[in-house]
């Protein structure tokens, strides 16, 4: 892929990307374009007053609202206060490739974090899109990061039917996706369904970063009622829920057994399989209301 644009400046990555496919329909074949979700690696460092910029993970997500990804990151990792945010640039080291112009990003914290993981991918390869909990020392300490503050959303009441109209309103959302039938896509919304942001990514988690991202670089608050995502809800979506203080994590699939532990731990109620008419609750269901 070429990184460069006309006049020989680094171009930046757009989210799709233009091929040539063949269609095959019985027996006939249909040459035509197609677009797919482009996919390229994202290097997250951080530097605060007295510690040079470090590079603490490289993930793959889909260009775009990169800023956010890498801030929503660092606050589910509990690596930041959104207080002690400065700053949140593309790298201009003179070292690196045109191809890496637009795939590093630095944080900038003005002072030293509360929490300083190890290096989420410390080698030459990139982490997957995919879910999980590498570079933590131990799942306890994971679940140790961020607890829900336990009367947050004492008060909180939602109808299974606002819930179960989520998907649609999430899929509404996804502009890349009518494209490319290739992205996930998370979102934060009032109790009463409607949406605050809506992000897409290549992986899910980096959907999730980008939707906490965009309300801690808006200055708003990520404690919001729910976030929807479009898939399965595993361990590190709920650890990302509870870290931005969310009521309710529902999404169209299953949870797995250590998100549901977690969500326990915090006080976050996990609700899966979303249909118009029908979820399951699996923590605290009192907050989910039976249309009447």
């Amino acid at each position: 892929m070429d990184a460069l644009a006309a006049g020989g400046l680094p171009r930046r990555p757009g989210p799709t990307v233009r091929v040539r496919v063949e269609e095959v329909q019985g027996a006939t074949r249909h040459p035509r374009e197609d677009r797919l979700a482009t996919e390229e690696p994202l290097e997250i460092r951080v530097t605060w007053p007295g510690r040079p910029a470090e590079r603490l993970s490289v993930t793959m997500r889909t260009p775009g609202h990169d800023f956010e990804l890498a801030t929503g990151f660092l606050l589910g990792e509990g690596v930041l206060r959104p207080a002690d945010l400065a700053g949140v640039a593309y790298c201009t080291d003179a070292d690196l490739a045109p191809e890496e112009q637009f795939n590093v990003v630095t944080v900038s914290l003005a002072a030293a974090p509360p929490h300083v993981p190890a290096p989420r991918y410390a080698g030459p390869t990139a982490g997957s899109a995919a879910c999980g909990v590498c570079g933590k020392d131990s799942v306890a300490d994971a679940l140790a990061v961020h607890a829900c503050a336990p009367g947050r959303w004492a008060d909180l009441r939602v109808g299974a039917d606002v819930l179960g109209a989520l998907p649609e309103r999430l899929r509404a959302a996804q502009r890349v996706f009518d494209r490319t039938g290739g992205l996930h896509a998370a979102g934060l919304f009032t109790a009463a369904g409607e949406p605050l942001v809506v992000r897409e990514d290549i992986g899910r988690h980096n959907a999730v970063d980008k939707v906490v991202g965009a309300r801690v670089l808006a200055d708003e608050e990520t404690a919001d009622p729910v976030l929807c995502v479009s898939g399965r809800i595993g361990f590190e979506l709920a650890q990302k829920a509870a870290a931005a203080g969310v009521g309710i994590i529902a999404g169209v699939g299953a949870p797995s057994s250590l998100a549901v532990s977690l969500a326990r731990d915090a006080a976050l109620t996990v609700v899966g399989f979303l249909r118009p008419d029908r979820c399951v609750v699996y923590t605290a269901p009192e907050r989910v209301l039976t249309p009447s």
